[in-house]
């Protein structure tokens, strides 16, 4: 499964690195594969896993903010193996080169 995360203090929106910083920390934790974004996370594992971290991740946020903004973007295809966000990245990577 990958999961594409973004979430937001909605009191702090300016320099937000030192409230986005624990919630990476969390997912580098967890031992999921991650790729870190200007506007937001994905992350890749089994759906329980991936879940529970979402879940977590943004439980710490609304224990430091009055107001969370979570969006979440799941791409859930049980047939394919794990490694999907690298190779999709990749495959775009390869026609480029063409």
């Amino acid at each position: 499964m990958l999961a594409f995360v973004s979430i937001a203090p909605e009191d702090h929106w300016e320099h937000m690195s030192a409230e986005i910083a624990p919630l990476i920390r969390m997912i580098e934790n967890s031992g999921l594969a991650y790729e870190l974004g200007p506007m937001g996370t994905t992350i890749e594992g089994e759906p329980d896993a991936v879940f529970e971290l979402l879940k977590r991740m943004h439980l710490e946020m609304r224990g430091r903010s009055r107001r969370v903004s979570t969006f979440i973007k799941i791409d859930d295809q049980v047939d394919r193996p794990m490694g999907r966000m690298r190779a999709k990245v990749e495959a775009v990577r390869d026609k480029l080169r063409e």
